[in-house]
C-alpha cells in the first residue's frame, strides 16, 4: 500500500468531528457568503467548515502561545503576528465562497475576533503592464503576478508591522483599481486566496522564498475538470444576465451574445486558458496544502484530507 502523508475522511467522519462547536451563522448570514451559483447549505457549514473552524481555532491557539514563548526566549517585546490561512484552487472551484465562510466562522470565536481576507487578484499586474510584457492572455498564470510584492506584502506581516496595504482588483474593471489599498492592521488571522498561492515562485531569480513560507496553515479546495468546466460555463451564464450588463463591464460585450453563444464563449475561454492553468500550474501544488477538500456536484464537499506529517 503507498504511503500517504494525509489521513482522509469521509464527509460523515469528518463532520463528527465538529465536537459540539456551535452554529454562528444563520441563513441570513450566508446568503451574503454564498458565490455566483454556488447553492452552499448550512448543513455544509456544519458537516464541513465548522469541524475546519474547530480545528483551525486549535491551531490558532497553539501559535499565539509559541510566538508568547518564542519572544520571552529572546528578550522581546511579545509581536502581534497574524496566523495566515493559504486557500488555493482553480478557477470556479468556490475558494472565495470558502474563505468567505471561514473568516465568518473563525471571527466569531473569542480567540481571534479579527479576521482579515486578502486576495491574490489585487497583486496581478495592472492591464497596462500585462499589455506591454505580451501576456494579457496569460492573467491569472504565475508571470501575471507580481510576486516581488506579494512575497513582501506577506513578510511585512509576519514581521508584526503595524499596518500592511495591499492593492485593489475590481473584477467589473478587470484591473488594479488605481490610488486605491486594502489596509491591514495586524488582524488576528489573515485569510489569504488565490489561485497559484501554493505554486513556487521559481520566477524569483533564483529566490528561495516562496509564498507558501508564510503560510501558517493552506487549504487546496479541489474537484474534477468536468464539474469545474460545467461551474465555470455556468458561471459565465449567469455573469452575462448580470454582470456584463453593466456598461462599465469589461466584458460588456458578451452581454449580447445569444444563451448559446455565451455557453460555447465559455467553454472555449475554459479549454484555452483556466484548464492549461489549472493543469500547468495549480493542480500540482494541491499536495502541497495541509488540508485538501474534495467537493462532488453542486459545490458539496465528500472527502476531506488532513496532512498527518
Amino acid at each position: 500500500m503507498p504511503f500517504s502523508p494525509y489521513i482522509n475522511f469521509t464527509r460523515q467522519e469528518w463532520a463528527e468531528l465538529r465536537n459540539s462547536t456551535p452554529l454562528t451563522l444563520s441563513e441570513d448570514d450566508l446568503q451574503e457568503l454564498r458565490g455566483l451559483n454556488e447553492d452552499v447549505s448550512l448543513d455544509e457549514v456544519v458537516e464541513i467548515y465548522l469541524p475546519l473552524s474547530r480545528l483551525l481555532n486549535l491551531y490558532v491557539t497553539e501559535s499565539q502561545e509559541l510566538f508568547r514563548v518564542t519572544d520571552t526566549f529572546l528578550g522581546k517585546p511579545v509581536a502581534k503576528v497574524p496566523f495566515i490561512v493559504g486557500i488555493a484552487g482553480s478557477v470556479a472551484v468556490g475558494k472565495s465562497t470558502t474563505a468567505r465562510i471561514l473568516q465568518a466562522l473563525l471571527s466569531r470565536w473569542p480567540d481571534h475576533p479579527r479576521v482579515d481576507l486578502v486576495t491574490s487578484d489585487g497583486f496581478l499586474y495592472p492591464n497596462k503592464v500585462l499589455e506591454a510584457k505580451g501576456i494579457m492572455h496569460r492573467k491569472g498564470f504565475p508571470e501575471s503576478y507580481d510576486q516581488r510584492r506579494l512575497l513582501s506584502f506577506l513578510a511585512d506581516l509576519k514581521s508584526g508591522r503595524a499596518e500592511v496595504t495591499a492593492p485593489v482588483y475590481s473584477h467589473l474593471i478587470y484591473d488594479i483599481v488605481p490610488n486605491e489599498a486594502i489596509e491591514v492592521a495586524q488582524p488576528d488571522i489573515l485569510i489569504f486566496e488565490g489561485l497559484n498561492v501554493l505554486q513556487r515562485s521559481d520566477s524569483l531569480g533564483g529566490s528561495r522564498v516562496q509564498v507558501s513560507d508564510f503560510f501558517d496553515f493552506s487549504v487546496y479546495v479541489d474537484a474534477n475538470e468536468a464539474e469545474l468546466e460545467r461551474w465555470y460555463v455556468n458561471r459565465f451564464l449567469k455573469l452575462k444576465e448580470t454582470a456584463f450588463q453593466n456598461p462599465d463591464s469589461y466584458f460588456h460585450h458578451f452581454a449580447e451574445l445569444s444563451e448559446e453563444e455565451a455557453r460555447e464563449t465559455g467553454k472555449q475561454i475554459w479549454h484555452d486558458i483556466n484548464l492549461p492553468n489549472l493543469r500547468d500550474n495549480i493542480a500540482p501544488t494541491k499536495d502541497r496544502a495541509w488540508l485538501i477538500l474534495k467537493k462532488g456536484r453542486n459545490h458539496a464537499v465528500q472527502q476531506v484530507a488532513l496532512r498527518k506529517i
